[in-house]
């Protein structure tokens, strides 16, 4: 009689402890890097006093740090796909520390400034790191959540604001020495708990091969568009909506600042939720249905309705739609990437969407400064999701993995 115990393809398919692991450690890593990633902002007030800045000068100020982690996903992503989040995470944690201390001396020079900005940025790239580690850990039927989990920690930049300018009450250096204190127990426990999978494949050729072998796949520049309108969205109403709350709805700061904070949350929340249905229904499914939902809420508040409840409703909903968006376009990238490649597109991707949060702003700023009303621009907010909701629909639920 055979007495062997045969595991069901569903137990053999299970992430074990080791998957779980990698996920929650590399989380934290995102959320911490990110927080280090936002420092600036949060206190932008504070420097446009200090350095007497203009309004320019404090938006790039701002702008640097984003600006050069978005851009830096690009060769990171490649760089993981040769050498790995073993690596990566512990060492680009460690980077990080430098420019966040760094930012105290610098205070009181605008150059000395935009100089640690840029390289603030690389707290900014983690992100490419991260999703090709917890990919390979996770089997496809579990993939969407782990990756939607994993990009939660985007929440990073909302206790940066949150919490960096009340730990600055305490004193002006301790939130920079708290966050470096943390980063240097980070990159320690992370050179030791992140694994990468077993059966990783690693790339023999070039980094400037790689790249290029991922930019001349036609799915990178897809996901990379459809990435610019969920997670693009998120960044620029984070950017933008305190700016948009306070002018057109009169809200003051404290308000403005709270309502846009509670935008950011529903977009964390529901971008596991994005890679939980991915798991359970095709991923441009998701996708287009959410940046549908996107794409309609936008037009409710082009209509300028009340904030009280229709706008606030609207730009909730709104929300949840681009978190949802954000989480299921990387289970696509999932499904549609060849393995070896996924740190590189990844890193394209990643970076598309980083940089297509700084267009929305500057359009709704340059249509309310000369029509005096925001209704232009989110019905071009409209049409940009509606087009990803009909592409996702009508071309990336047919596309199959190249290679």
């Amino acid at each position: 009689m055979d007495t062997a115990v045969k595991q069901s393809p569903a137990a053999a398919d299970a992430p074990g402890s080791a998957a779980y692991r990698n996920l929650i450690v590399a989380t934290v890593g995102f959320t911490l890097t990110f927080w280090a990633w936002n420092l600036i902002a949060p206190m932008s007030g504070d420097y446009k006093d200090r350095l007497d800045l203009n309004s320019f000068q404090q938006s790039l100020l701002v702008a640097v740090p984003v600006l050069v982690g978005s851009l830096g996903r690009i060769p990171v992503g490649a760089l993981t796909d040769k050498y790995g989040a073993r690596l990566m995470f512990p060492v680009t944690s460690a980077l990080t520390i430098l420019p966040v201390l760094l930012l105290i001396p610098a205070k009181n020079s605008y150059g000395a400034m935009l100089a640690v900005g840029f390289l603030l940025g690389v707290g900014g790239t983690t992100f490419a790191i991260g999703i090709p580690l917890v990919n390979s850990w996770f089997p496809p039927a579990k993939r969407g959540l782990a990756l939607g989990v994993f990009g939660m920690g985007m929440g990073g930049v909302a206790l940066s604001g949150y919490f960096t300018p009340r730990i600055a009450k305490h004193g002006d250096n301790l939130p920079f020495l708290v966050v470096a204190g943390a980063l240097v127990v980070y990159a320690a426990f992370s050179a030791v708990l992140i694994n990468d999978h077993p059966g990783r494949k690693v790339p023999t050729d070039s980094l400037a091969h790689r790249l290029g072998s991922a930019g001349r796949l036609r799915v990178t520049w897809e996901l990379s568009a459809l990435y610019a309108i969920g997670f693009g969205g998120i960044v620029a109403f984070g950017v933008y909506l305190p700016t948009y709350l306070k002018t057109w709805y009169e809200l003051s700061p404290t308000d403005a600042g709270t309502k846009a904070a509670g935008f950011a949350l529903v977009t964390v929340i529901f971008r596991p939720i994005g890679g939980w249905l991915s798991d359970r229904v095709h991923p441009a499914l998701v996708t287009s249905a959410a940046l549908g939902v996107a794409a309609l809420m936008a037009i409710v508040q082009a209509f300028d309705p009340r904030l009280d409840p229709t706008g606030t409703i609207a730009l909730l909903v709104m929300a949840a739609g681009l978190g949802t968006a954000s989480g299921s376009v990387f289970a696509l990238v999932s499904q549609v990437t060849p393995q070896p490649k996924v740190g590189s597109v990844t890193g394209i991707v990643g970076a598309m969407g980083g940089l297509g949060g700084f267009v929305p702003p500057l359009v709704m700023g340059a249509i309310y400064s000369a029509k005096d009303s925001y209704s232009i621009g989110f019905m071009l907010l409209s049409d940009l999701a509606l087009a990803g909701c009909v592409y996702a629909y009508g071309r990336m639920r047919n596309v199959q993995r190249d290679g």
